[in-house]
């Protein structure tokens, strides 16, 4: 187990951690929450053993080997499934010494051998491509080199890296900032099957309550254990603050009657005896203090002058990118008919990839259409922004600075208070931005763009590196803003608090979408079947594909077969003999495999559809409580022989495939 006792820890004059004590237990699954910068990065970085404590312990068990996402990416010319694969980096050891080794060192050569199997070196480049796919990797892009992709899609490399290193303990901090809704669902799947340690860094709350079985809450320096998911940290921590008040409250009337007493009895000879007693009660008594809840942060959005209806409307609009050397420009939406109504709510879904950044940017009047008409109603007021807002920011300027460029003749206390419900009060409105952390950075955006009074609201992304409280207050603020929103996010609790609709994003097109997440995740788990299904079809119609040379199809011999007698005349009678005789052979070589192969995709449709109902009951988070905890192994060990039992199926189809394959080529070659 990890055991932490008195565990202190201090950056600088601040205090992260004092006196902490907390226990985690093999297997557990626990979240680690808390304001940023309160320390929770900090105890990953002792956990890596990259800082060291100023007082108390961190034990761990000596054998335990740790995984974690690097955040420096150095292989960028490194193609992406081989980067993943080094996440495995005892098994690079085996593949390399293997490679050094002599073919006249037998021994030794065995005995790797033997190492490479028990580290399943044969199956990496499937592992390796299975977290890809998983991840919202096309295997087009699996053996591109890592410095190909943009920022957010190296993350999702160094996340898969770190899910195929070896592990008994799982350190992940913030690993949905880049994810989209596909990946994240699938990563919950994933987690739920590992079977280390999971101690995980999100400000995601509906994905904290999904894979978190404990939380560990950073307190005002200390670390409170609570038992359950981010929901259930929430109830557990009302009752304890509830509780802790009523003890407050209690201690402060008694200290109150205590004082009194003293206060008026000390200076009798009569009553001095008691009056002492009632001092040494006072100072025994333990200094209760209540628990607050304050977040800093009360996010107000003005409501905007005017609200024109419509605000904003696409007619047949094709949108994309111009091409740079002059050719022609590339299309990302197609056939864009869409109306953004006066006070409607809109949440876009779709794949990262998809164009829901392209589709956003075009409403934004960012990029123009390739083809098409944007028409833009008298009085809309956009307040757009966008994943790469925070580097818009002068990072030697202030808060108060930056809303003083854009509000000039607006009195500075005015700005000051405006500030203060964006968490950047007193001092922290008058220091520069660059030391700022992400989500302060985001916060400072946010704020500059709804002092504008925007009747519509385009926001891609905007609780990247937001923590929980101020994502809370967003989401607050969002739900009370009377104007229009279209919001690109992949935090559900967000989506879920904030629109009433959807549009989703797929193939080039953009859609309205009737229904509403649960409805969405089982779309994507639709789509992810077709698609799969469609791989598979592709995969036998390659195999179905003619012989090296090109010529000769499978099923139909055409062999050199005498086509004249000796004299050269043709005898045809002689040469549909041969070839009734060369199909007869074939049939009777193929009848045995083509029984195979049908008992084989019987089977495989029906795990597949056995499958199919296993992740959509893995996706139902009511699973996951303690009252569930017997179903909830049954179906995960159900689904882990089903998913071996699926590869097997597949590795006996393909061996099929190619003995078919052998058997045209034979009978051609004959």
């Amino acid at each position: 187990m990890i055991r932490a006792s008195g565990l202190t820890v201090r950056r600088g004059t601040k205090v992260l951690l004092e006196d902490a004590d907390f226990i985690i237990n093999p297997g557990e699954r626990v979240g680690i929450v808390g304001k940023n910068g309160a320390g929770k990065t900090t105890l990953f970085a002792l956990m890596q053993g990259r800082l060291d404590a100023d007082a108390g312990t961190l034990d761990m068990p000596a054998g335990w080997r740790l995984a974690s996402v690097e955040q420096e990416i150095s292989a960028l010319e490194r193609p992406a499934r081989e980067f993943v694969i080094d996440g495995d980096t005892h098994l690079r050891g085996l593949q390399h010494e293997r490679a050094q080794t002599s073919d006249e060192n037998g021994h030794r050569i065995a005995e790797l051998e033997s190492a490479l199997i028990e580290a399943d070196a044969w199956s990496a480049p499937s592992r390796a491509e299975q977290l890809l796919a998983g991840l919202g990797f096309e295997p087009a892009q699996w053996m591109r080199p890592v410095g190909s992709f943009s920022g957010g899609w190296r993350m999702r490399l160094a996340l898969a890296r770190a899910l195929m290193a070896p592990s008994e303990l799982l350190l992940l901090d913030e690993p949905t900032n880049h994810l989209d809704l596909d990946a994240m669902l699938w990563l919950e799947r994933w987690l739920s099957a590992y079977q280390g340690t999971v101690m995980l860094i999100s400000h995601d709350t509906e994905f904290l309550d999904a894979v978190a079985r404990g939380v560990l809450h950073f307190d005002h320096g200390k670390l409170e254990r609570y038992r359950g998911g981010y929901s259930d940290f929430l109830t557990q921590r009302a009752e304890r603050i509830r509780q802790t008040r009523l003890a407050w409250d209690r201690q402060t009337r008694e200290a109150a009657r205590l004082q009194s007493f003293i206060d008026r009895f000390k200076a009798k000879a009569t009553k001095a005896k008691q009056a002492q007693s009632r001092v040494k009660a006072l100072a025994r008594m333990e200094a209760l203090a209540p628990l607050h809840t304050e977040s800093g942060i009360d996010i107000r959005i003005p409501e905007p002058p005017s609200m024109p209806d419509p605000l904003l409307t696409l007619e047949k609009v094709v949108t994309g990118y111009a091409d740079a050397q002059g050719g022609a420009p590339r299309k990302v939406l197609t056939g864009l008919d869409l109306m953004v109504r006066g006070g409607s709510r809109i949440g876009v879904l779709g794949v990262n990839g998809a164009g829901k950044s392209t589709l956003i940017k075009t409403l934004a009047g960012e990029i123009a259409p390739l083809s098409g008409t944007r028409l833009a109603s008298r009085g809309l007021q956009i307040g757009y922004f966008a994943q790469h807002q925070l580097d818009m920011l002068d990072l030697d300027a202030t808060p108060l600075q930056h809303l003083m460029r854009i509000a000039p003749q607006v009195r500075e206390q005015e700005l000051r208070n405006y500030l203060g419900g964006f968490g950047f009060g007193g001092e922290a409105a008058s220091g520069s931005v660059a030391p700022m952390s992400g989500g302060e950075k985001a916060r400072l955006a946010l704020a500059l763009i709804v002092w504008q009074k925007p009747n519509l609201l385009l926001l891609d992304e905007p609780s990247n590196h937001l923590d929980v409280d101020t994502r809370e207050a967003l989401a607050t603020a969002l739900a009370e803003f009377p104007g229009s929103v279209l919001l690109v996010s992949h935090d559900r609790h967000l989506l879920r608090t904030t629109v009433d609709s959807f549009w989703i994003v797929a193939d080039g097109r953009v859609q309205e979408f009737d229904g509403d997440l649960e409805d969405y995740r089982e779309w994507l788990a639709a789509r992810g079947a077709s698609a799969r299904s469609q791989a598979r079809a592709d995969a036998r119609a390659q195999a179905a594909v003619a012989s090296p040379d090109g010529e000769n199809k499978p099923g139909k011999p055409n062999a050199a077969i005498p086509s004249a007698d000796a004299g050269g005349t043709p005898d045809r009678k002689q040469q549909r003999r041969l070839e009734a005789e060369a199909r007869q052979r074939q049939a009777a070589l193929r009848k045995p495999i083509d029984a195979k192969l049908k008992r084989i995709d019987a089977d495989m449709d029906r795990s597949r559809t056995r499958l199919a109902s296993l992740d959509a009951r893995i996706a139902d988070t009511d699973l996951y409580s303690d009252e569930r905890r017997s179903e909830r192994l049954q179906i995960l060990a159900e689904h882990g022989e089903l998913s071996k039992r699926m590869a097997e199926l597949e590795e006996q189809w393909l061996e099929l495939q190619m003995a078919l394959e052998e058997i045209a080529q034979t009978n051609t070659s004959e």
